[in-house]
């Protein structure tokens, strides 16, 4: 954990093999990071780019592109939970995800399948599955949760979301009574694109920008806490700064939270280890964070149609990404 005191974890957003056998075993030793996610848009960049897959691809020819796309997949999310292993074994963390199929994002059926031949296709204790939070997501959460598998909940944006999710953890958990120690939940909650999407038009009605992301994760962080869900965490997601003036690690440092993940592209990593800022942030309160979005209510911004155009956006982005994978692969 890297920060123990408060419960404060810091995991790798990316997974690329030649980085997995150098310098990710290192970041681990040195207890900078203690856990790893990966995603479609994350896999197409280093299956596509990095020369470390080329053999592999030659060796998988004659099966299907997703076939070749599990196998390289696969081989890297064992390989990361091989290395994170011994922090899992005690208790801190040591994580690695891996998305169903982005394309089921609809298809509760589909992705339960999916979900649990990765799952024991992987063969690791300390694999998470990702699902989105969708309306069949929520099904798949349940279902996966109740058959022992650990979940990632993502592309969460809005409370709505993290509720339902939530309700679906608990319904999981209910049929695992027995268990001694239930499988866990990680609820990834995006941040950033609410500022990209929103900063240019608060700049125009004079109001501080960079806030949105930081104070919608911020009530959906307390919604989890509050829940007193022992085995769910929020993690903080999409925290890497695209663009502007804010400092690289401006996300990691602001949503410095107890009990809380922050899940970071290496660039972030560095610039957070290198500022050497630690200190824990104080929690934001629901009623600053309610008086703030209704501020922006008044100025014409309709949370509920963000909320809807970031999820869609999330998922075609994925999508896409995926289906760029599969036709390179052919």
């Amino acid at each position: 954990m890297f920060l123990d005191k408060i419960g404060f974890s810091l995991w790798c957003d990316f997974v690329e093999r030649g980085f997995l056998q150098n310098d990710f075993r290192e970041l681990v030793e040195k207890k900078i990071v203690n856990g790893a996610t990966s995603n479609p848009a994350i896999f197409k960049s280093s299956i596509l780019t990095s020369s470390f897959y080329k053999e592999d691809i030659k060796k998988l020819k004659g099966k299907t592109p997703k076939e070749i796309y599990e196998e390289l997949a696969c081989e890297d999310i064992n390989e990361a939970s091989k290395i994170l292993m011994p922090l899992f074994e005690r208790n801190d963390d040591g994580f690695i995800s891996i998305e169903i199929d982005p394309r089921l994002c609809d298809d509760a059926k589909g992705s339960i399948e999916e979900g649990k031949r990765l799952f024991e296709k992987i063969n690791s204790k300390n694999v998470m599955i990702k699902v989105p939070a969708t309306e069949a997501g929520y099904e798949v959460i349940e279902e996966l949760l109740s058959s022992g598998i650990n979940v990632n909940v993502t592309l969460v944006f809005s409370p709505a979301q993290a509720k339902l999710s939530l309700q679906a953890i608990q319904r999981g958990q209910q049929k695992i009574a027995e268990f001694v120690n239930f499988p866990q939940v990680v609820i990834s909650v995006f941040v950033s694109r609410f500022d990209r999407k929103l900063d240019d038009f608060l700049i125009q009605k004079n109001i501080k920008t960079s806030l949105s992301g930081i104070y919608n994760a911020s009530k959906i962080y307390n919604m989890i806490e509050a829940s007193n869900l022992i085995n769910v965490r929020t993690l903080f997601a999409s925290t890497g700064v695209k663009g502007g003036n804010l400092p690289k690690d401006y996300y990691i440092q602001e949503l410095l939270y107890p009990n809380s993940i922050n899940t970071a592209p290496l660039s972030t990593i560095d610039a957070f280890i290198k500022n050497k800022d630690f200190t824990p942030k104080n929690i934001l309160q629901n009623s600053t964070i309610d008086e703030y979005f209704r501020v922006l209510k008044e100025q014409g911004v309709d949370m509920d149609k963000i909320y809807d155009e970031l999820v869609c956006e999330g998922l075609e982005a994925f999508k896409i990404a995926f289906e760029e994978i599969l036709e390179e692969l052919r």
